[in-house]
């Protein structure tokens, strides 16, 4: 059996999160919230709050890092508060703008050290995710989720360079989602069917629970028993694992579908950005591997929220690795990559998926097809080192250290990013 403490993170972009987190306490439960709502003041407040009552502590900004502020706090917190015999389960309470899959990659790798009584070490050796519980708004999410606002359009201020979009923010929430609570109606039948197929392809077997009655414990307590087995449970996504886990539906539904692209052969960089426009428009989300023939050792990650996306290397293809590097690489990977092995390009290819919402897959798949390298491209590799590339510039990180971002962005591999109007 697994003695950590179980920790239950609710997160969402909505005011049922507090409500739905705070509905989880009971005798042994402790919740614990930061608030970043004065984050642009230097503040964060943290409050943690048991059957006995509640206590706030104001943190000062470190570094000027939302991040680095959280890391320092929260980790070492979680460490401690497992420690009392007191505590059987931690719930967390996200603040908006944090990202589930940030944070929970934060305690399960991310080294606490100074802990009094415990040995140097990640929060995950004395905790674990059990579940992450997302809430949302029906009135207000698909357009959210849709759109091209950044943070700072509605007046978040997160730290330096933070340059997300609000569709970024929640559409990482839900698809990080082992359970789903409801707050609002929609404006219509149509809308309402609309919404929940998004929700059944973007966090496929999650349980969905509707506001009020989501708020009352019972309810809570029956969502978190009903999170599949096969939940994620704050696992991180590995770029190289398959695209369809949790085997969404790919069927249409109330205009809502998953339209999947693959290709043996490169992208031409100058074109793809010419089309990246198609994944903008009528879609929530894109997300998969990609081949650009200019960069042919290196795999490119792409993902797309609403209006913004992003484009950065993910370490090199296994064809372009020497046969030490290909052993330290997972068995599934290789395998994988046996199942498509070309005899001249080994396993480089492209595979995306795109969850559509009122964009024609037709569409998107022609602009993608178009943007591929010719035949008399491909016959001609010896010129592509020659072509323009819009996708080898790097991004570096604002705290100039190699460390875990718990906002999800500014300390991401990813190494490009493209706003509608920039694309």
């Amino acid at each position: 059996m697994d003695g950590r403490t179980p920790v239950v993170v609710v997160t969402g972009w909505s005011d049922a999160t507090a409500k739905t987190a705070r509905s989880l306490l009971r005798a042994g439960t402790v919740v614990v919230e930061h608030d970043l709502g004065d984050v642009h003041r230097g503040v964060v407040r943290r409050t943690v709050t048991s059957v006995d009552g509640e206590r706030t502590s104001t943190l000062d900004l470190a570094h000027c890092c939302v991040s680095c502020t959280l890391r320092d706090d929260l980790l070492p917190l979680l460490r401690r508060l497992s420690a009392r015999s007191t505590v059987d389960r931690i719930v967390l309470a996200l603040d908006r703008i944090l990202e589930p899959e940030a944070v929970c990659a934060a305690i399960a790798d991310v080294v606490v050290s100074g802990v009094i009584g415990q040995v140097d070490g990640p929060a995950a050796r004395d905790v674990r995710v059990a579940a992450v519980v997302g809430c949302i708004d029906a009135a207000t999410w698909l357009d959210d989720a849709t759109g091209d606002d950044a943070l700072d359009d509605r007046g978040i201020v997160t730290g330096v360079d933070d340059e997300r979009t609000v569709a970024q923010v929640v559409v990482g929430q839900v698809s990080m989602c082992d359970a789903v609570v409801v707050s609002g109606s929609t404006s219509d039948g149509w809308e309402h069917a609309r919404l929940h197929a998004v929700l059944a392809r973007l966090a496929p077997g999650a349980p969905v629970a509707y506001a009020p009655t989501a708020y009352s414990p019972s309810s809570v307590e029956k969502l978190l028993a009903a999170v599949p087995a096969g939940a994620r449970r704050g696992a991180s996504s590995d770029p190289h694992d398959g695209l369809l886990c949790g085997q969404p539906p790919l069927d249409g539904d109330a205009g809502v579908t998953i339209v999947e692209f693959a290709a043996e052969r490169p992208f031409h960089p100058v074109r793809l950005h010419d089309a990246i426009d198609v994944l903008l428009d009528g879609v929530v989300t894109a997300r998969g591997r990609v081949w650009v023939a200019t960069q042919p050792n290196e795999v490119l990650w792409l993902e797309s929220a609403g209006g913004g996306l992003r484009v950065g290397k993910v370490g090199n293809w296994l064809a372009a690795m020497t046969v030490a590097e290909q052993e330290q690489v997972s068995a599934e990977r290789r395998a994988m990559a046996a199942s498509r092995w070309h005899e001249r390009f080994g396993d480089r290819h492209t595979s995306l998926v795109v969850l559509v919402h009122a964009a024609d897959p037709t569409d998107i798949d022609r602009a993608l097809q178009w943007a591929l390298v010719t035949d008399d491209e491909l016959a001609n590799e010896s010129a592509w080192a020659t072509w323009p590339d819009p996708f080898g510039e790097e991004h570096r990180d604002p705290c100039g250290e190699p460390q875990q971002s718990l906002c999800g962005d500014s300390e991401s591999p990813l190494t490009q990013s493209h706003r509608e109007d920039q694309a």
